[in-house]
């Protein structure tokens, strides 16, 4: 296959998983204010008066803190989710810099390779079969919370879950393309890299922390 067609595969992918994350990141917004309404009408009181036991009183069970807190579980769940693959193709993610960073550029792609060809990628592939049937199952028997007032459709949020699993394993096949063009291809081909740096933009950026240090 042309190197040129799997770069432009590679990068097709990543651009989906980072369009998927960066509308996922949006859920951040209802996480914190849902968080903050929940706080605030719990503490709210004035003598006898409850600020949060009123709002129930008057305009029902909505305003429950079982909703609100289930609420806020979902939310976190989605936004988690829904940027998983997003963090790994800028590289965002949890992993030992102290070590990987001193390492040379093969081998850092080797480390990348080898974590997608054997982790990432089969281990997103088995959790995505079980949490589609999680969310069928959830689906099928129209579950609901364990709470008598909590949220119901269940289904949705186990959906959310299964999506941003699936755009994770896409980000890894992503990374995965590079490593396979990085370690088997030409050596001159240049592209945008995801995980790695080019040997030549690590020296850049080596000179760069000197002169700042120096500075």
């Amino acid at each position: 296959m042309n190197p040129d067609h799997i770069v432009k595969l590679s990068r097709s992918l990543a651009n989906i998983t980072e369009t998927v994350g960066k509308w996922g990141s949006f859920f951040i917004l209802p996480l914190v204010f849902v968080t903050m309404w929940d706080v605030f009408v719990r503490k709210l009181k004035f003598g006898g008066f409850s600020l949060q036991i009123w709002l129930i009183e008057t305009f029902g069970a909505a305003f429950e803190s079982t909703i609100i807190q289930e609420l806020e579980w979902h939310f976190h769940t989605a936004l988690f989710a829904l940027v998983l693959g997003y963090g790994y193709i800028n590289n965002r993610h949890v992993r030992v810099d102290l070590v990987r960073e001193n390492l040379s550029f093969r081998k850092q792609a080797w480390i990348e390779f080898l974590g997608c060809t054997f982790f990432l990628v089969p281990f997103t592939s088995i959790v995505v079969w079980f949490a589609t049937e999680y969310a069928f199952g959830a689906f099928m028997t129209n579950e609901i919370s364990a709470s008598t007032v909590g949220l119901s459709h269940r289904w949705i949020i186990k959906s959310v879950l299964v999506v941003g699993l699936i755009f994770a394993g896409v980000s890894g096949i992503a990374v995965w393309l590079q490593t396979v063009l990085v370690l088997f291809g030409p050596k001159e081909l240049r592209f945008d890299l995801m995980t790695l740096k080019w040997p030549e933009d690590q020296e850049k950026l080596k000179k760069l922390r000197k002169e700042l240090g120096k500075s």
